[in-house]
């Protein structure tokens, strides 16, 4: 895949992912019978740590190359803790929006 389709794949997936995490606990709030489910979390890294593999891949700035996998990494740990100790720490909403900023930084370095 073209690393400018990444870009908007990996974007949309961080997009997703940061409304998951921004509305479902507000969800939680009303009397539905909605639970939390880590597999949803577990789901979005999985596909965040492929886009992102590809993307580095082709990338030549450490800058954003460290961005990337910082943001990965973030998301990571706050994944395992809630899967392990069932504890929603928020390392998710910072590994996201720097997943976000990331995918817009490459999209703006194509050459269109």
């Amino acid at each position: 895949m073209k690393s400018k389709i990444l870009d908007a794949v990996g974007l949309s997936a961080a997009v997703l992912c940061l409304i998951h995490c921004i509305v479902f606990p507000l969800l939680l709030i009303v009397p539905l019978g909605i639970s939390h489910n880590p597999y949803i979390d577990l789901g979005f890294l999985c596909i965040g740590t492929i886009i992102v593999f590809r993307v580095t891949k082709k990338i030549t700035n450490r800058w954003l190359k460290l961005l990337f996998w910082i943001s990965v990494s973030l998301i990571f740990i706050s994944v395992l803790t809630d899967l392990i100790f069932e504890i929603h720490i928020p390392l998710i909403y910072l590994g996201t929006a720097g997943l976000i900023t990331g995918h817009i930084i490459n999209f703006k370095n194509h050459k269109h």
